[in-house]
């Protein structure tokens, strides 16, 4: 697979790569993996976050009303 990169993404690959000391090809592979844990993660908290809104939610809305 190649990676067509415009010139200031390029750029950036290559800043990140470097400050990083690895190779571009291991900094794109992080970022990638770092932004499909980010999704993940985001999905587990509002599932959490749904799941005790609907377990505490009416206790919490009279907490905030006293």
């Amino acid at each position: 697979m190649n990676l067509r990169l415009d010139e200031h993404d390029a750029a950036l690959l290559q800043s990140l790569a470097r400050a990083q000391d690895v190779s571009m090809h291991e900094a794109v592979l992080r970022a990638i993996r770092r932004a499909a844990w980010e999704v993940e993660h985001t999905g587990r908290v509002r599932e959490a976050t749904d799941e005790m809104q609907a377990r505490w939610g009416s206790v919490l809305q009279r907490l905030g009303e006293a």
